[in-house]
């Protein structure tokens, strides 16, 4: 997903869960600045470099891809933008462990992940909302992806297909992939920029839906493909159904996170009850566009009946470098970067307690102990100033 989605149709998602104008707006923020947050920004602030939750592609570039290298970009990926649907789902045939450990990392809706991040969300501030929000919707767009380096779950082939509507019925339009990153898609043509195919199994080309480029990002398009895990099955990826579903997932989420719903669980979706509110939706979630900002911008403005301010990443940024040490988690930077490190240690625990040694190991804090990795050190620094 990008902006459109993950800043404006997140505004507008809150707005609808009875959030005010202001805390909307910051839901909002948070939610599009989880594809900001990293290890070079937060160097820049002087903040924890471990509350990163995404690699630039310089970032990306200079990553070392051995064991120790890909559990720190699984940890990142798989936490924030491709959280596993089922940590003890098996493949459709008998294989390696480690190609089921790299199976069972496949992202997907309403799995048990994504209720434990939006619980921990839970009377933790709006900044952790807003994170939450962000991966909660992108369960639906990255489903069939995983956020981990791998061939043999992500690549692609050049059966790849649109799926348009047309009078007689529905018809196939091959895509065709270039690999120049500074050419734009262009969806009346059916091209569209991906990932060179790289022959490595751990190849960074080989992250998320790189090789399928940003046709997961659309919410307009309907294709077809074979992902490289599923058996050569043609599989279907209807973009309109799951923004849709994502949007109405979010309105749940966000007025339990409110309080105005005692449960939230997965599967459950809060759909508009405005006909002509949800009409417009699903207006936007179809029209053949890369960027649907401008749309869910004036929709989220007709809902507060208040302007909606562009999305800005350093806008909490020099109340963060000006606080007092004792005073930085307090700020709203600040408990962004603790919502993060939470969320981290927690996929990575429930990864690690799965079997599954692909994310690393997270902190289990004791008072006596410290097993796990640097990663954490943050939140055992916390726990020790709180008494907990």
């Amino acid at each position: 997903m990008q902006a459109d989605f993950h800043y404006y149709a997140a505004y507008c998602a809150a707005c609808l869960a009875g959030w005010s104008h202001e805390e909307s707006l910051l839901i909002a923020w948070s939610d599009q600045f989880t594809d900001c947050c990293s290890r070079t920004f937060l160097t820049g602030i002087h903040a924890p470099r471990a509350a990163a939750t995404t690699q630039t592609q310089t970032e990306l570039m200079d990553a070392r891809t051995d064991f120790l290298g890909l559990q720190e970009i699984t940890r990142i990926w798989a936490s924030f933008h491709f959280l596993p649907g089922d940590l003890y789902a098996d493949p459709p045939r008998k294989t390696s462990r480690r190609y089921r450990n790299k199976y069972r990392l496949i992202c997907g809706p309403n799995g048990s992940l994504a209720g434990d991040t939006v619980q921990l969300a839970k009377d933790r501030g709006l900044p952790a909302a807003g994170l939450a929000m962000h991966i909660l919707s992108d369960t639906w767009a990255h489903r069939f992806f995983a956020g981990t380096p791998s061939l043999v779950i992500n690549n692609t082939s050049s059966h790849f297909y649109e799926l348009l509507p047309g009078e007689t019925g529905e018809t196939k339009r091959r895509i065709r992939f270039r690999h120049n990153p500074g050419g734009k898609d262009d969806p009346e043509q059916g091209i569209y920029t991906g990932t060179l195919y790289q022959a490595s199994e751990n190849a960074v080309m080989n992250l998320g839906h790189g090789r399928a480029g940003h046709l997961p990002d659309y919410s307009f398009i309907r294709y077809c493909y074979l992902p490289a895990w599923g058996e050569y099955g043609e599989m279907t990826k209807d973009n309109p159904s799951d923004y849709y579903h994502a949007f109405c997932q979010m309105i749940h989420a966000l007025k339990y996170l409110r309080g105005s719903v005692d449960i939230f669980e997965t599967g459950t979706y809060d759909a508009p009850a405005d006909e002509t509110l949800q009409e417009r939706i699903l207006a936007i979630l179809t029209r053949r566009q890369t960027d649907a900002s401008a749309d869910w911008k004036a929709l989220g403005e007709s809902l507060s009946g208040r302007p909606v301010e562009d999305f800005d990443p350093d806008r909490f940024t020099d109340a963060y470098r000006q606080a007092d040490a004792a005073d930085k988690d307090a700020t709203i930077l600040g408990q962004y970067i603790l919502a993060a490190l939470a969320q981290k240690s927690m996929v990575t625990a429930k990864i690690a307690q799965s079997g599954n040694p692909l994310a690393g190991t997270s902190v289990t804090w004791d008072g006596k102990k410290l097993p796990g990795i640097r990663d954490y050190l943050k939140l055992v620094e916390l726990a020790e100033r709180s008494g907990t």
